[in-house]
């Protein structure tokens, strides 16, 4: 019931595609690395090991697959992805542990991604999965907000290993754990998939946590 009223009153009060605040280079902050910080060490698993033989390749061989409720699935290399056109923000995190910093994020609109892959009439939502075994979940509504983006760079460099390379996702309207590091998997799907043993509502966090 908590999701659903949050999720209710941040829709009924922001304007669909209204942006999160941006700020200027001179308001960048230093920015923790918290959670999982290289799942080429700390995930003791085949996904642990197979983000350990892309990191040792520089992530030539990294791909991004997106699947699922679209009509052309397909997996986008890193080079494939900066090849589309992107988007620059400097935005605050705010995380669900009571910190706050603002970094400047570089990556493509994920909306751009979708369209590309051919969303399905019937599909309501983009799924995650990452190489630190997480899986979350957004509406499409955030999925095509123009801040949301698969983020490559970070303060004007690579994204660093430990801030989630070499994607990341930017949901800027969101709590901080719902900007999901490692990004090894997008699904869409036409019904609500709560991720199982490794989405965020099994471990006591809200699925929607606008701010």
């Amino acid at each position: 019931m908590g999701d659903t009223f949050t999720y209710g009153v941040h829709r009924a009060l922001l304007p669909g595609q209204a942006l999160a605040k941006e700020y200027g280079l001179h308001d960048v902050t230093s920015f923790p690395a918290t959670g999982t910080t290289d799942p080429a060490v700390t995930v003791k698993s085949e996904i642990g090991e197979a983000y350990r033989r892309l990191q040792s390749g520089a992530f030539a061989d990294w791909r991004l697959p997106v699947e699922g409720s679209v009509a052309r699935p397909r997996a986008f290399s890193l080079a494939e992805l900066k090849q589309l056109p992107s988007r620059t923000q400097i935005t605050r995190h705010t995380c669900e542990e009571g910190w706050t910093a603002i970094g400047q994020w570089t990556g493509v609109p994920l909306g751009l991604v979708l369209e590309a892959a051919g969303i399905l009439p019937a599909a309501r939502f983009v799924v995650f999965h990452s190489y630190d075994d997480w899986v979350d979940s957004i509406d499409l509504l955030d999925a095509l907000h123009p801040q949301t983006i698969l983020a490559y760079g970070m303060n004007g460099r690579d994204l660093p290993i430990p801030h989630g390379a070499p994607v990341r996702l930017r949901v800027e309207r969101q709590i901080g754990y719902k900007s999901m590091k490692y990004l090894k998997r997008i699904v869409v799907t036409d019904t609500f998939d709560d991720g199982g043993k490794k989405g965020n509502i099994q471990n006591g966090w809200a699925w929607y946590n606008g701010i």
